[in-house]
């Protein structure tokens, strides 16, 4: 047989293969991530990341406990103390909706030019906290290297979860791993999920 008969012959099997089964050429985009309105998460955009109390009365959301975004630790309070985040995608995609089980860069949103002026961000990151003797979240972090991910809550489909994705290659084999709460309201990885939804910030 001819080579080109047999790259005819290729050429169509590839082409049914990929009419036949879809899937097998364009992988179905993940599931976008909802805010309480059930609109999808937009990179960029400002959101509050809101939690329940314990006892369901309170709604919590995530802050900082200094004065400053500047290389401050990342904490739950009440929710007339929170401050907006924005997501960004550690690798762009093609429309501006964030999607579960992406790598994300988290962002506080708001008056930085301080951080700028002293060379760090307001971007999240993991740091090792000598005083509480443990890993935080805090500011500070730098592009593609601090990741997190948002995936639906395994044990309640309404909430949400956030996750640290350490850097793995060519280190280890890192999984992601949790966000949860300590006992100072530090935002802490690898403690058991904290239930979140994400509200607009108008």
């Amino acid at each position: 047989m001819k080579i080109t008969e047999v790259l005819g012959l290729s050429f169509l099997l590839f082409a049914f293969i990929g009419t036949s089964f879809p899937e097998a050429v364009h992988a179905k985009d993940a599931a976008a991530v909802l805010d309480v309105f059930g609109h999808e998460v937009q990179a960029g955009a400002r959101y509050l990341i809101v939690a329940p109390s314990t006892d369901n009365t309170t709604t919590l959301a995530v802050t900082i406990n200094g004065q400053g975004l500047c290389n401050s630790d990342v904490i739950l309070s009440t929710l007339n103390e929170s401050l907006p985040i924005t997501f960004s995608p550690v690798i762009q995609s093609t429309d501006s909706v964030i999607r579960e089980g992406t790598h994300l860069n988290v962002n506080f949103a708001g008056p930085i030019a301080m951080c700028a002026m002293a060379g760090v961000t307001p971007m999240w990151k993991i740091r090792f906290s000598t005083t509480l003797k443990g890993y935080i979240v805090t500011t500070g972090g730098v592009d593609r290297l601090n990741r997190f991910k948002i995936t639906k809550y395994e044990g309640d489909n309404s909430f949400y979860q956030l996750s640290f994705c350490p850097m793995s290659e060519p280190f280890c084999e890192c999984s992601c791993v949790p966000v949860g709460v300590n006992g100072d309201k530090n935002l802490v990885p690898g403690a058991s999920p904290l239930l979140v939804m994400f509200e607009p910030d108008e």
